[in-house]
């Protein structure tokens, strides 16, 4: 193979179940044929935390905090793994750098959706509440988010 990185690709196709691309090249100077392959890279997210230091994203902590919340529940191991990956796939859009305001958000808008229990138990550690009337505030909140999100006509 010569040193010129002049090159065109002859074939591509998915490999390792569709986790990267094998790509057949051939060199335009000598012929040579080479195989090369490409991942994503997924660049890694940053949560800013309420104090202002930074620590990278640990899906896991989703998944256990809506596993608490959700104890003792009709909520599936399946769906709070679901709820760990939609929470993650929109912070990805929001950017690199996240806060935990927009994780906890996240997190109590899609167990809303799940259980509205678990969401009221989410909120009460997220939301730090310190009286029962924090409670009834949510409650209500909780309540109208519910009927505002319902089809009409139900």
């Amino acid at each position: 193979m010569c040193a010129v990185d002049d090159d065109k690709v002859v074939d591509s196709r998915a490999a390792d179940e569709g986790a990267a691309i094998r790509r057949r090249r051939a060199c335009l100077a000598c012929g040579h044929r080479f195989t090369t392959y490409e991942r994503l890279e997924e660049a890694p997210l940053v949560v800013t935390k309420r104090a202002g230091h930074r620590v990278p994203y640990d899906r896991a902590r989703i998944v256990a905090g809506a596993r608490i919340a959700a104890a003792d529940r009709p909520v599936t191991e399946e769906a709070l793994e679901a709820l760990a990956t939609d929470v993650e796939d929109a912070l990805r859009v929001a950017g690199p750098e996240v806060t935990t305001e927009q994780i906890g958000l996240a997190v109590l808008e899609r167990l809303r959706r799940l259980d509205l229990v678990a969401a009221l138990r989410f909120a009460s550690v997220y939301k730090q509440f310190s009286d029962p009337a924090d409670f009834e505030a949510e409650i209500a909140l909780l309540t109208d988010l519910t009927k505002a999100t319902e089809p009409k006509g139900s």
